[in-house]
């Protein structure tokens, strides 16, 4: 399943999504990753300034990987609408 994140929150959730698919805790994530629960935490509520050495860390935890690629034509954020 791909998903799609434009912004801090949308990429949390989708972590957080992946790591109960996985039956994983914050704890588990953490332990694997050797980061504090804590960081897990902050991730996964979209709080800003996560460094990207931890997302990819993680994101290796839950077995995902980063892609990278031009937004679809037609994409818009909700900021676009108002």
């Amino acid at each position: 399943m791909t998903s799609i994140a434009r912004t801090p929150e949308q990429l949390g959730a989708i972590i957080r999504r992946h790591r109960k698919l996985s039956n994983l805790t914050q704890t588990g994530v953490a332990a694997k990753t050797h980061l504090r629960q804590a960081t897990i935490s902050a991730l996964e509520n979209g709080e800003h300034g996560v460094q990207l050495k931890t997302i990819t860390d993680i994101l290796a935890a839950l077995n995902l990987e980063l892609v990278v690629q031009p937004r679809s034509a037609n994409s818009r954020d909700i900021e676009d609408l108002f």
